[in-house]
């Protein structure tokens, strides 16, 4: 989660929201790390968690050959729990673990708003572990968004 919230500050550095995130394959090692790009590309999908899941498919495509996106053993260490774009995502990429750090009440779809990522009527569920440096990572938020008032 560190290496994580070393992502979300040159996210916020740059004029993101910071957010960063990484994904560790399945002996631990890290695959990909991503930081928030919507403000530096002006792209709408260009959060961490999005940025990071194609940047291991990208990597693990390489290792394994054809199927990159299929991130079976992998997991997503995030600041912030996910919105419903990157929990679909998750799901999507067959990750099996989240790693979150702070809770979203306006926008989290694991476990505040909605819980898209264990829904039993998807066809892939991801073990969930919440509140990781949630401090860190919300006063990080907090700190960025009391410099844009």
């Amino acid at each position: 989660m560190r290496e994580a919230l070393d992502c979300a500050r040159r996210a916020g550095a740059w004029g993101d929201v910071p957010i960063g995130a990484l994904v560790l394959d399945a002996s631990g090692a890290v695959v990909a790390t991503a930081a928030n790009e919507r403000e530096l590309t002006g792209d709408p999908t260009a959060h961490a968690e999005v940025l990071a899941l194609r940047r291991a498919s990208a990597a693990l495509g390489e290792r394994h050959g054809e199927r990159g996106w299929d991130l079976a053993g992998c997991t997503l260490v995030v600041t912030l729990e996910p919105c419903a774009m990157c929990a679909g995502a998750l799901v999507n990429a067959r990750v099996d673990r989240l790693v979150y750090g702070a809770h979203d009440p306006k926008a989290g779809a694991v476990t505040s708003l909605f819980d898209i990522v264990r829904d039993p009527r998807l066809n892939h569920r991801v073990e969930v572990i919440s509140g990781v440096l949630a401090q860190e990572s919300s006063a990080l938020l907090q700190a960025f968004f009391r410099g844009q008032r």
